[in-house]
């Protein structure tokens, strides 16, 4: 039996209490999670102090000397602390001890040379220590550690119940001595010879007991490599698992809808960045392979007229398409969009929420089952039961990450019968849209397994929207400007921020903006539509629509209007307390205006009192409209949990590296996961024999979903 597999509590020194702390608290269950349990950083402990060289730096030394002198010294309320004199030959202090005081005082013994370790405080011309480490200098000498000391990843209640970072220590010696540090290697050696790796068993010494920075440094890249190697490996394994075995409908027609449309019928040229990112998703429908595609883009960056394009070369093909949108607006919004550009074509499109009236969705649905319906845009109500297609070739999701897997699963159920009789359904092929830019390195591991396009530039003809940042006591020169562009016929959006906990207190606060700017916009000659999660859906739908027809002249409004509200004529976003919003969201927001001719703008209010995050969040949002660079900046302020959202907190649970830290690596291991696998598929030949073994050992224990979320 591997001695890796063993249980925890097996360890000398663990047993059955500690055992059951250690997999509660830090999830180690078996002697390989605990040689998987990285320091989080190391102290040096290479140097040794003399009394007389100390400073108050509470910093942590370490010093040779004797305990001279022990006293204890009651503290009123029944409390007392031990005290000790410790001595070396420049001078004296004090160790104190608040806690475990009869244990500790029966176990000191006067007048032996011992090493201290601790912070060290000063109190009037005294230095103590309090709660220090202490080992005889004999023992001192001879132990098996590093000049670099680990601090490992702990809980309060680890350390409340005795396991402190010294317990662990001793319990990784021990592991090291008992399995006498035989780790097998788990990468080929061409790997390791290319990248000058050291070997897994000298990486794991040197991570737990490093000699020195040099070779902890060497140890740390080792195991970053790896551990994001196997992650890419499991990614894109699945990626060529699901292009050789899960087949899809070729779309071998580049037929006469689509030359139409793209000769006649284009509203505008198409950019550079369109062309590349058609001639991608044309390359996957024409193959056997299913598609799944990422079609990134930034705000207005044209990605519904590349689905539409997809749409159309679907129904050259004689399939469906439908598009499945988060929200009722959005959804209303494609559909209004595709109807517009598609009005000179001969296609049936249709749109389907949770307020079509039950008439049409007896047509819609009878359409769809006898192949009459081209196009079916829509919400959650597209993966209802009722909703059957006689051949569907092409799904497009917008926004993805606000569906779960579990939704998307559903439209793939929706597959058709394979056209060779066999009976199997062939899923449709799949393109999610988001408009939420996401960094480079997150992309990389957590769509690894999707292929990733991207639309980096605008259509030509729109201004880059002008960013300022304002405090609050410049609001009336902010109201001023806001007056003199509705006098030009340009409408503008005021939105408060509405976080979940405090919703009460958000609808307060954007009722009494409401208020307040009504006082200073007074009817007859301004209008002001209000639009707040509390509203029904229908009087949402009414006060989009009226702002929409140029009725309003301003939208007060809570985050509702984050995504895809369209109104060309909108031309300047207020956000209010902006210092509440992050950065994505401040550059989705901004996003609803700059969608027309005229020059847009974005005003940042905030208070004077910023944290430093906030601060550059809001230099960020004024120095670029980019919103890649937006993202990345993001991604360093917020770690990649937050960015994906809640459900997704556990993103990438790394045990030794870091997604923004270690971009370069990750972009390294990721290279050469795809090299290896383009070469060897099953990983099958003999020097790669290791490397399978390991990951099938990795795969059984951690699918990737185990890393992502």
């Amino acid at each position: 039996m591997n001695l890796l597999e063993t249980p925890i509590e097996y360890l000398k020194g663990v047993g059955p209490q500690r055992g059951d702390l250690l997999r509660k608290e830090l999830n180690i269950h078996k002697y390989g999670d605990l040689i998987n349990l990285y320091p989080n950083r190391y102290i040096d402990r290479t140097r040794y102090f003399k009394i007389n060289q100390l400073v108050n730096s509470n910093s942590e030394v370490q010093i040779i000397g004797k305990i001279v002198h022990i006293k204890t010294v009651e503290q009123g309320k029944g409390k007392s602390r031990l005290v000790a004199t410790f001595m070396d030959d420049t001078g004296q202090m004090e160790l104190v001890w608040f806690q475990g005081i009869k244990w500790i005082k029966e176990s000191l013994k006067l007048n032996t040379v011992l090493v201290v370790f601790g912070k060290v405080t000063q109190f009037g011309s005294v230095f103590n220590m309090a709660h220090p480490e202490m080992e005889l200098l004999e023992e001192h000498k001879t132990a098996l550690r590093s000049a670099m000391q680990p601090v490992y990843p702990s809980t309060e209640k680890l350390n409340n119940k005795g396991v402190n970072n010294k317990v662990i220590n001793k319990m990784m010696m021990q592991l090291f001595s008992e399995t006498h540090a035989l780790f097998s290697e788990t990468l080929p050696t061409s790997i390791i010879e290319e990248l000058k790796l050291i070997s897994k068993k000298d990486a794991l010494i040197n991570v737990h007991f490093p000699k020195n920075q040099e070779l902890l440094a060497k140890a740390q890249f080792r195991l970053k490599f790896e551990e994001l190697f196997f992650i890419q490996l499991q990614l894109i394994t699945k990626n060529l698992i699901r292009k050789h075995k899960i087949k899809g409908f070729p779309f071998e027609i580049i037929g006469e809808n689509f030359t139409n449309f793209y000769n006649n019928h284009l509203p505008f040229e198409l950019t550079n960045a369109q062309k590349r990112v058609l001639k991608e998703i044309r390359n996957d429908l024409g193959s056997n392979a299913q598609m799944n595609r990422l079609l990134q883009g930034d705000v207005g960056s044209g990605k519904t007229i590349v689905a539409l394009m997809c749409m159309l070369i679907a129904k050259d093909n004689d399939f469906q398409s439908c598009l499945m949108a988060p929200t009722e607006i959005l959804a209303n919004q494609h559909f209004n969009g595709i109807s517009e550009l598609a009005k000179e074509l001969n296609i049936n499109i249709r749109l389907l929420t949770g307020s079509t009236k039950t008439a049409e969705r007896r047509i819609i649905h009878e359409e769809l089952e006898n192949g009459t319906l081209d196009i079916i845009i829509g919400t959650h109500a597209l993966i209802e039961d009722k909703v059957q297609f006689k051949n569907l070739g092409l799904a497009v999701i917008d926004e993805q990450h606000r569906f779960g897997v579990e939704q998307r699963s559903k439209l793939w159920a929706k597959a058709s019968p394979s056209p060779s009789n066999d009976g199997a359904s062939v899923p449709p092929h799949v393109l999610v849209m988001t408009a939420t830019p996401i960094p480079r390195t997150l992309a990389m591991s957590l769509y690894g397994d999707l292929d990733v396009s991207v639309i980096d530039e605008l259509p030509p003809g729109r201004k880059p929207i002008q960013t300022v940042h304002r405090f609050d006591s410049k609001r009336l020169m902010v109201w001023k400007f806001l007056k003199d562009e509705i006098a030009k016929g340009r409408q503008v959006y005021i939105v408060y921020p509405l976080i979940q906990e405090s919703e009460k207190m958000d609808y307060k606060d954007l009722m009494d903006g409401y208020e307040s700017i009504s006082r200073d916009f007074p009817l007859p000659q301004y209008s002001i539509s209000i639009l707040h999660g509390k509203m029904k859906p229908a009087d949402k739908d009414e006060e989009m629509k009226r702002f929409a027809e140029g009725k309003t002249n301003i939208m007060v409004a809570t985050t509702v209007i984050e995504v895809g509200v369209n109104v060309p004529n909108a031309s300047v976003m207020v956000i209010e307390s902006a210092e509440r919003f992050g950065l994505s969201q401040l550059h989705q927001l901004r996003g609803r205006v700059g969608r027309g001719a005229e020059q847009s703008y974005c005003i940042l209010m905030t208070d004077y009192k910023l944290s430093e995050d906030s601060k550059t969040r809001m230099e960020t949002m004024v120095r670029t409209n980019d919103g890649f660079e937006i993202a990345e900046v993001d991604l360093k302020l917020r770690g990649p949990g937050d960015i994906m959202g809640k459900q997704q907190s556990g993103v990438l649970n790394l045990q030794i590296a870091d997604l923004v830290k270690d971009r370069d690596i990750l972009q390294h291991a990721r290279h050469l996961a795809i090299k290896l696998l383009k070469e060897d598929p099953s990983m099958d030949k003999p020097e790669h024999a290791k490397l399978k073994e390991a990951f099938l050992e990795i795969s059984k224990k951690k699918s990737i979903w185990n890393y992502i979320s």
